[in-house]
């Protein structure tokens, strides 16, 4: 059918209704333990690297009894 050069305009697509944004709120107590994990690492970190510290310390000054060894009582 000749319509003198002009087109219909083309159907609107039918489209998926939009899907409902990730829940936000698992994102940030995901991100929040993440975070969380992080810095009990680093306080472990820091511990664990001053206890060796310390050792260090104390053997370089030229002490013998640095990290005395618990015997327990003879039965």
């Amino acid at each position: 059918m000749n319509d003198g050069g002009q087109r219909a305009p083309p159907e609107p697509e039918e489209r998926p209704p939009p899907r409902p944004p990730a829940d936000s709120r698992r994102t940030a107590v995901f991100g929040l333990l993440i975070a969380l994990l992080l810095v009990v690492l680093g306080l472990v970190l820091v511990k664990v690297l001053g206890d060796a510290g310390r050792l260090q310390d104390c053997v370089l000054s030229g002490r013998t009894n640095c990290a005395p060894i618990e015997v327990p009582p003879p039965q």
